[in-house]
């Protein structure tokens, strides 16, 4: 089920993106073009992080080091993408998102053994939609 949402958000993306790059790239050049895709690649890759998350936070009994990895990851991903863009829109998201993410591992470092991830969820989608032309 998660695997067929994803095709369909990458599909949407895709088409998105070709349509924005038809059209950038006679108005606005190559270079925005690839940074648009880069930021919608990464949004994707944070999506796909906080999916981990949410499954290792629902683990952490298991094998609590999961949801450390899973944050690492999007903050990793959040740093790339910060470094590529100068829109306020999706710095903006970023800066939210590294908050949240701030706010998970505060939480677990207090002891919460299942904090709450729908502020990371909620920042990641909005990453992804400033992200998406």
């Amino acid at each position: 089920m998660a695997a067929s949402r994803r095709r369909g958000r990458l599909t949407a993306v895709a088409a998105a993106v070709a349509t924005v790059a038809l059209t950038a790239g006679l108005t606005t050049g190559c270079d925005a073009v690839g940074k648009a895709l880069d930021c919608v690649q990464t949004a994707d890759a944070i999506a796909d992080s906080v999916t981990e998350l949410q499954q290792a936070v629902e683990n952490a009994a298991n094998d609590p080091s999961q949801t450390d990895a899973s944050l690492d990851s999007i903050e990793k991903s959040l740093r790339k993408i910060g470094d590529k863009t100068d829109d306020a829109d999706v710095n903006k998201a970023v800066d939210d998102l590294g908050k949240a993410v701030e706010n998970v591992r505060t939480a677990i470092k207090n002891g919460d053994e299942t904090p709450d991830v729908s502020p990371v969820t909620d920042a990641a989608g909005e990453l992804t939609k400033v992200c998406t032309p």
